[in-house]
């Protein structure tokens, strides 16, 4: 086999995957699946979960083991072949994919064997065609061959455009440097972003310092920069990033963002919907746009006093008018004048190394698993890991870690599947996962010191990782994180959250880089009670982000179609207290929405955690290492995937639905 990337006996070849593999993979497994199907269909046998659903779920799933290493290294290489070769592939897999979710005679098939499911059909296979008869539809199956060309169109400009716009992102954000000669204008910084920043000047034959937009050195300049200058140059940086006020107007989004918008609204409107909201719900926990906007702004009217009262308190402890590139530096010099507390003093006690192995030891106390790193397992950079999990002598699967920031890779920190579980018809597969962060790079010592929040996007991201890793579904389309409703997706991240503070779970976490000491009671207490400092005004911010979101899909029209930017500015009036200059582009680089999954669906976040604070004051109620408690998290959630209805399931666990309550209480906006 010369091709590596049509080995999929195993692990993916990352030591000898090149982006020239790429079209010649996609167009062979392709080629085979059309082929595969044409048989499926002509068969004449009469089709069944095994006759049929089965094949076909392994075909998809053989897609996606080619694929996932495509989208996966385009994502973190920075590599412009790797860029080309993932756009040359996308046009192929957008037109196969319509082609057979529009696919009329498997559609029949499929709902001839959703008729004939046995009353005994395992609540997976049951779901699995339930899921497929819906996606048939939402992809326009029953559409006339004018329309469904249209929309098998659509989806290929899409798929084009979006990519375009993440890459404008990731462009505009590699391009921008600050050169900063006077060594005033860095008073307050941390050491180690320091010492890259004059690394990284003197790569660039340049005197003194050299900041970048990557997060962690916007964040820490935010937080941490006396000079409001350099917060205000670094803040103007990044929400100018990909848009006309930018350093480059090749990168500017703008015209992406009203083709995203467009497209998305007539091929909803194509297959019945009157908006990209109501589409988006289809597959989604939440009933209306209706329900999505009046529970965003219960939320808003919930936190709405509370952000009043700490913007007051914040403006009188800085005294002075706070513009937005000052709110996260005065709230950290708050938190250090009312609690003794900083971020960068919580940094020395988390190396990246001590973190991950607390949070592994953590999912071994609740669920049983044992995690164990594997050296010779191939990866596509110096700093990634490959980690097996197995439980009791069984390989349930593992993950490759991928943490810290570098140029061309993309910015934030997600999870994705390399692999997918699947257990059918004498195939089987092991679910493999990407747990992708954006940390500080190690110093030249090796360590890369973590801010307690990044602590907790660790622990979030984990917690996605074990609800892909620990599922026992068998049928690849509802395993894991797939077939999950999206508005519940965040429930297992966000419910891990939680863990990130208890004083029992971080002193496991950490250790002085310098005197190897676990994180002190006292300065945890102190962690603990700044723990609501900003609360109610970060929950305003993300119920903007969602409401923004919502209102761009659910609002659109194309016959006078609204500036993105007056929607934003509407929303802002009505639930921002912290206020934006003119040149503010938020959605210029808002990939979530415009490039990801999040489409019509930002409001999940705010959703998700009600389920997850909820679900986590179970395991108050019962001690946080309850084993009862956990093992019935695991089989109720995380085991499922998307086989069962979630909110059954979350009964299930709970004993009941989920209320707001325990939200409010653990962000202190209601005691």
């Amino acid at each position: 086999m010369t091709n590596p990337l049509l080995d999929t006996s195993s692990l993916p070849r990352f030591d000898e995957i090149q982006p020239e593999h790429v079209l010649p993979a996609i167009r062979k497994v392709i080629e085979d699946n059309r082929a595969q199907l044409d048989v499926l269909l002509n068969s004449g046998a009469a089709p069944g979960i095994d006759a049929l659903v089965a094949p076909v779920e392994h075909m998809d799933h053989e897609l996606g083991r080619v694929w996932s290493p495509v989208n996966h290294l385009q994502s973190v290489l920075g590599s412009a072949e790797w860029r080309e070769a993932y756009k040359q592939a996308l046009p192929l897999l957008t037109e196969y994919g319509t082609e057979i979710s529009q696919n009329v005679d498997l559609q029949r098939a499929y709902a001839q064997v959703s008729k004939n499911l046995p009353a005994d059909a395992s609540e997976a296979s049951r779901s699995a065609v339930d899921h497929a008869l819906r996606d048939f539809h939402l992809a326009g199956v029953d559409l006339e061959s004018a329309a469904k060309d249209r929309f098998k169109a659509i989806m290929q400009q899409l798929a084009e455009v979006q990519a375009d716009f993440e890459h404008n992102v990731l462009d505009a954000t590699d391009a921008w440097t600050l050169p900063i000669t006077d060594a005033d204008n860095l008073i307050g910084l941390p050491e180690g972003l320091l010492a890259r920043a004059a690394d990284d000047a003197k790569k660039a034959s340049l005197d003194g310092w050299l900041l970048s937009l990557d997060y962690p050195t916007y964040d820490a300049v935010l937080k941490h920069a006396e000079s409001r200058d350099l917060r205000e140059a670094m803040y103007r940086g990044w929400v100018t990033r990909g848009s006309d006020q930018g350093r480059d107007p090749k990168w500017d989004n703008s015209e992406a963002i009203e083709k995203i918008l467009a497209l998305r609204h007539e091929a909803a409107n194509l297959v019945g919907f009157s908006s990209y909201a109501e589409y988006s719900l289809a597959t989604k926990m939440a009933d209306s746009p209706a329900e999505v906007v009046g529970f965003l702004r219960e939320l808003a009217a919930h936190s709405r006093p509370a952000a009043e009262r700490e913007l007051a308190e914040l403006t009188e402890f800085a005294g002075m008018h706070l513009e937005a590139w000052d709110i996260a530096f005065w709230l950290e010099k708050f938190k250090q004048d009312r609690y003794s507390i900083s971020n960068e003093e919580l940094r020395a006690y988390f190396p990246a190394k001590t973190v991950k192995e607390g949070l592994f030891e953590l999912a071994s106390q609740l669920y049983g698993v044992e995690l164990s790193v594997d050296p010779d397992v191939a990866t596509w950079h110096k700093d990634v890991r490959y980690f097996s999990v197995s439980q009791d002598g069984e390989l349930l699967g593992g993950f490759y870690t991928d943490l810290y920031a570098r140029s061309g890779k993309r910015a934030g920190a997600w999870i994705d599947e390399c692999v997918t579980r699947q257990q059918l018809n004498g195939y089987s597969t092991l679910p493999v996962g990407y747990l992708v962060c954006n940390f500080e790079p190690p110093n030249d010592a090796g360590v890369s010191l973590l801010t307690h929040d990044e602590v907790v996007t660790l622990f979030h991201e984990f917690g996605h990782m074990l609800h892909h890793l620990l599922t026992r579904v068998d049928f690849p389309s509802v395993a894991g994180v797939n077939g999950v409703p999206w508005d519940a997706i965040e429930l297992p991240s966000q419910f891990m959250e939680n863990f990130a503070w208890s004083y029992e779970v971080l002193t496991r976490c950490s250790s002085h880089h310098e005197y190897k000491q676990s994180l002190p009671r006292d300065l945890f207490d102190k962690l603990e009670n700044s723990r609501h400092a900003g609360a109610a005004l970060a929950m305003l911010r993300q119920i903007e982000l969602g409401l923004f979101d919502f209102l761009v899909h659910s609002d659109y029209n194309p016959d006078a179609p609204v500036p993105v930017l007056q929607v934003l500015a509407e929303v802002r009036d009505e639930v921002a207290l912290v206020k934006h200059p003119a040149i503010n582009r938020l959605p210029h680089a808002f990939s979530h929405i415009f490039a990801g999954g999040y489409a019509a669906g930002y409001y999940s976040y705010k959703w998700a955690e009600v389920l997850a604070a909820d679900a986590f004051s179970a395991f108050e109620e019962a001690g946080i290492f309850d084993q009862a408690t956990a093992q019935r998290f695991r089989h109720e959630i995380l085991e499922v995937g998307g086989s069962r209805d979630i909110m059954d399931a979350y009964i299930a666990f709970r004993g009941r639905k989920p209320t707001v309550d325990a939200l409010l209480r653990r962000t202190g906006i209601e005691v």
